[in-house]
């Protein structure tokens, strides 16, 4: 199982949010790219990477320090937040993110995710971000009377090959990821899952690699110290 740590940015500068709250956030580093870079130094194979600005505006809106980030790695950068039609998709893709993340479009314009998929295959994830089992949009404001399986379910059958799913009552709360759903949705799909939200251990970890899972997403743990990524992953690497 992959372990991506995540970087959420806001206003330039590295934050957390609690439940997806706005206004709820914790300010981390005023540098994401050290600590993109730090993330790489410890060992990461993937970054996450969320614009939270351009989620809850649906355009980029930290696109320097995007580039900033993407040009200081060697590793893989997925990147999700307002990319809402397919020239932000291509802007994203040209400057060398190597997976871009949809979440509001996938449930508003399907169309638009079908011609995504089209032209760029596996580079393209959908976000399923989902609050008492319903999908949420606008950067986890908005409700949606759709069921996340039911989504995913649909996604699958145009072709989506990778799914992250967040539990937004988790998201920031260190108690857990969802085990229940991403079970579920594990069982039910073809396609690789990427779970987040509440991931606060190396026991949470250990049970999602347990459950064949491709990938966790952790940034709060990481900031606050419940994980050590560095110790975590070397010693994956060694098992």
């Amino acid at each position: 199982m992959i372990v991506l740590p995540a970087i959420d940015i806001k206003n330039g500068q590295c934050v957390r949010l609690q439940q997806g709250v706005k206004d709820a956030e914790t300010v981390y580093f005023k540098d994401p790219v050290e600590v993109a870079k730090r993330f790489q130094d410890q060992g990461a194979e993937y970054l996450h990477m969320v614009d939270l600005d351009g989620a809850f505006e649906g355009k980029p809106k930290n696109l320097k320090t995007i580039e900033s980030i993407v040009e200081a790695l060697d590793i893989p950068i997925e990147l999700g937040g307002g990319i809402r039609n397919l020239e932000i998709a291509e802007m994203y893709m040209d400057i060398g993110v190597s997976r871009i993340i949809i979440g509001t479009q996938a449930i508003k314009d399907f169309a638009f995710i079908e011609k995504l998929i089209n032209l760029y295959d596996d580079a393209i994830c959908v976000s399923i971000d989902a609050k008492d089992g319903m999908v949420c949009t606008e950067g986890w404001v908005e409700s949606s009377d759709m069921e996340a399986l039911e989504l995913a379910t649909k996604l699958e059958k145009i072709g989506l090959s990778t799914l992250v799913y967040t539990d937004i009552s988790k998201d920031g709360m260190m108690t857990g990821p969802n085990f229940e759903m991403l079970r579920v949705l594990n069982a039910h799909l073809q396609m690789d899952i990427i779970a987040s939200g509440g991931i606060a251990s190396t026991a949470h970890l250990d049970r999602l690699a347990a459950m064949d899972l491709y990938g966790a997403i952790t940034g709060k743990a990481i900031y606050e110290g419940t994980i050590d990524l560095a110790a975590y992953l070397k010693g994956a690497s060694s098992c």
